[in-house]
């Protein structure tokens, strides 16, 4: 493609991100949820708006209701993703950033004169980075939960021993924890304090949260809540366990640290030397691009990347 009608495009599509960024900043100036709710109560609107009173009741702190993130909330659980992730931003900004690190890319392929051909996958993949973003940010939040459930289920299991109901014990856990794991448990303990069954609101924190250790948890509650038991001492052992899986794990990252080092070594060093050789001699390397031959042995070698890549990872990843 000509870098000049690529160059177009990507301005095209910007110049489209940025009247949309700018048209949603002065919607949001012009109106309020406040003011909203103020209209509705009042009477200000007519019963016609029902719908939008419900829609306004409802937290959508993810901006699902506006048609962008409608829209690609058909694609995948988006929601679910950026409530996991507790992203301090919107779907639709969220997308609408994307966007413009789709047009970047591009634009930085067609300065740095990279390959035509390797502009859309090099665009692409700067437009992906925000979703790594929101993926690396769900992970790490997974992580640090899963870390502080121990602590939190001897935490309720001392609640129980001194007399506090399992309810008291979540708001133990709420107020004397740090987030993330005072923040699930808020939530379940609001849940149930609004009339839900804290089996139920304990299924529901297992839902935003798929940690393993937590089914336990709530299984414990669910069987003990129908055939009694004491559950301070299942979450005692449920606790010990964990921490010695956590001991277990550390010993297999510790040994199979060299074979994570290797894959990311191999997986990056033919992407490293292409652009190193194209640097040197672009005509060289373009032969891959021009040539039929050169054509089946990049897509065979992206093929046997992805293999490798998974190989070493089933290698690596021990499952405990």
């Amino acid at each position: 493609m000509d870098p000049t009608i690529l160059l177009s495009l990507v301005v095209f599509v910007g110049a489209i991100a940025f009247v949309l960024f700018i048209g949603g900043l002065m919607k949001d100036m012009g109106t309020s949820k406040t003011e909203d709710r103020l209209a509705i109560m009042t009477g200000q609107k007519s019963a016609e708006d029902a719908a939008t009173k419900k829609e306004l009741l409802r937290e959508t702190a993810d901006g699902v209701h506006n048609s962008i993130g409608r829209w690609f909330a058909k694609i995948g659980d988006f929601p679910k993703l950026f409530e996991q992730a507790e992203s301090p931003i919107s779907m639709d900004k969220f997308f609408l950033i994307s966007g413009v690190c789709l047009g970047l890319g591009a634009a930085i392929g067609i300065i740095t004169r990279i390959p035509p051909a390797a502009i859309p996958i090099f665009a692409i993949f700067i437009g992906l980075c925000p979703l790594f973003w929101l993926l690396f940010r769900r992970r790490s939040r997974f992580k640090k939960f899963a870390k502080q459930l121990p602590d939190a289920m001897e935490l309720v299991g001392r609640a129980l021993r001194s007399g506090h109901s399992l309810a008291s014990g979540l708001h133990v856990v709420v107020e004397e924890m740090p987030a993330p794991i005072s923040t699930e448990f808020g939530k379940a303990y609001e849940e149930q304090n609004l009339g839900i069954p804290i089996e139920q609101a304990l299924k529901n924190m297992l839902t935003r949260v798929p940690n393993l250790d937590l089914k336990f948890f709530v299984t414990a509650v669910a069987i003990q809540r129908q055939a009694g038991g004491d559950l301070a001492e299942i979450l005692d052992k449920i606790s010990y366990i964990i921490r010695e899986r956590f001991k277990i794990m550390g010993q297999v990252a510790a040994l199979t640290g060299e074979g994570r080092i290797s894959g990311i070594v191999l997986m990056g060093l033919p992407i490293v030397l292409f652009f190193a050789v194209y640097y040197l001699n672009p005509d060289y390397v373009m032969l891959l691009f021009t040539e039929e031959l050169g054509r089946k042995m990049i897509a065979f070698g992206i093929v046997m990347q992805i293999l490798g890549a998974v190989c070493i990872k089933k290698i690596v990843n021990i499952k405990i």
